[in-house]
């Protein structure tokens, strides 16, 4: 008996210290895969990254906030996982004042003297003080102008202009675009038009005038639509009515809103809704996709329909894009600029790390030109006469050679991209007054 549980407790002994072997093991084990998977901190030197930011005014703040989140959550992530040749990347804001020529070459040349390694800039609204500055400094720029005066301005002396990279589409196909989306729609039977006309809402700034006459340009090639009027407004715009009764009386099929300020079109839609023109299809240019338009028009927002050139997805890379900026900022997330500022620093992280050198100024642009990069907000390639984002399906038929040109709707208080496929999330649904 006694031999017995002599025996028993010895194998007890032996498991017990078996067991605390494989413990061992398995710790040290995880300890070395934990430290093979984890990226050294990254130190030295900051890589800098100038940032001319709108911070305060009338025009601008919304979608500069965006592209600098955007930046943020890009630098995060790339310095969670090493830094850039084992370098920090870091942002340093410049506050620039984009309404006059002095105000934005003073927020260039400020970002410039401080030799950032690259400056990377939603837009401005007067590009060539910006274009000039960047042109004698030794540094890429990126930026989402979306302007043909930008691009036309490239083209004038690719020698000069060879650092500056504009990442998304000009405004141009904003026009030829719509019009194509209309035909789509009308096609594919979820859409009966009440009649041909269009009804074009214009503001006054370059760009809007520029997409007006490129949207009448479209008019006049088709075979259905008709020009019904063009009204004009001047931002801001503090009263919607008189643009509401020239609505109304003309009693077209589609209603045009060629204006980009996101607080002023949430201003048009609650009035619009309050009376709307029954049956009519209403597009928003572009503002929408700004934060405050939801959280101003509220209710009202929906049915309406808007587009970007340069818009977040809501692919696989997208939701997963979108899921990380609203944990890092809380709130209505803006689907544009917010994925451009992102995109713009790992194009840039990437080109310097596959140089290996970020001083090596004229490798470093060859790199951003000639090199794909498949970002939240599509495919960009950049090797072409404009030095520019090329728009799917507007100008190249491949989805993955181009920047979509998207198409939402508001439903159910939150906006849906219903065109071009395959980056649809669902269809087109009748707008409130539509039934």
């Amino acid at each position: 008996m006694k031999q017995y549980f002599t025996s028993k407790h010895a194998s007890k002994k032996t498991i017990i210290l078996g067991v605390i072997v494989v413990i061992f093991i398995l710790c040290g084990l995880m300890s070395s895969v934990s430290l093979a998977g984890s990226a050294s901190k990254p130190s030295g030197d900051s890589i800098v990254i100038g940032l001319p930011l709108v911070q305060s005014g009338p025009v601008g703040v919304a979608d500069h906030n965006d592209w600098l989140n955007g930046t943020k959550l890009a630098i995060k992530e790339i310095n969670a996982a090493g830094g850039v040749l084992g370098r920090p990347l870091k942002a340093k804001v410049v506050d620039t004042d984009i309404l006059t020529p002095e105000g934005t070459m003073a927020g260039f040349q400020a970002l410039a003297d401080a030799k950032v390694h690259a400056i990377s800039s939603p837009f401005v609204l007067i590009p060539q003080p910006a274009m000039d500055a960047m042109a004698a400094s030794k540094a890429p720029y990126v930026h989402g102008n979306t302007q043909e005066a930008t691009l036309s301005l490239f083209r004038s002396n690719t020698t000069k202009y060879s650092n500056a990279f504009q990442l998304d589409p000009s405004e141009i196909w904003y026009g030829s675009g719509f019009i194509t989306f209309l035909d789509n729609l009308k096609a594919s039977g979820k859409w009966k038009p009440k009649n041909e006309k269009i009804h074009i809402v214009q503001g006054q700034i370059a760009y809007t005038q520029l997409i007006s006459k490129e949207t009448q340009k479209a008019i006049e090639k088709s075979d259905f639509w008709k020009l019904a009027k063009v009204t004009d407004v001047q931002s801001p715009v503090q009263d919607w009515g008189p643009v509401l009764h020239e609505i109304r009386r003309a009693k077209a099929g589609v209603i045009m809103i060629d204006h980009w300020v996101a607080a002023e079109l949430a201003a048009f839609a609650r009035q619009f809704s309050m009376n709307p023109l029954k049956d009519a299809l209403v597009y928003l240019q572009y503002g929408p996709s700004q934060p405050e338009f939801l959280d101003i028009a509220g209710a009202a927002a929906e049915g309406f329909i808007w587009s970007t050139v340069y818009g977040v997805y809501n692919d696989d890379r997208g939701s997963k894009f979108r899921a990380d900026y609203t944990k890092e900022f809380p709130g209505t997330m803006g689907l544009a600029y917010t994925g451009g500022g992102y995109d713009a620093t790992y194009i840039l992280a990437n080109a310097w790390k596959a140089v290996g050198d970020v001083s090596k100024f004229k490798e470093v642009c060859d790199h951003i030109r000639k090199t794909t990069y498949r970002g939240v907000n599509g495919m960009y390639t950049l090797d072409n006469v404009s030095q520019a984002g090329v728009p799917y399906p507007d100008s190249i038929k491949d989805p993955e050679k181009g920047i979509a040109h998207l198409y939402f709707q508001v439903q159910g208080g939150a906006h849906k991209i219903i065109e071009p496929a395959p980056f649809n999330e669902t269809e087109f649904i009748p707008a409130p007054w539509m039934k």
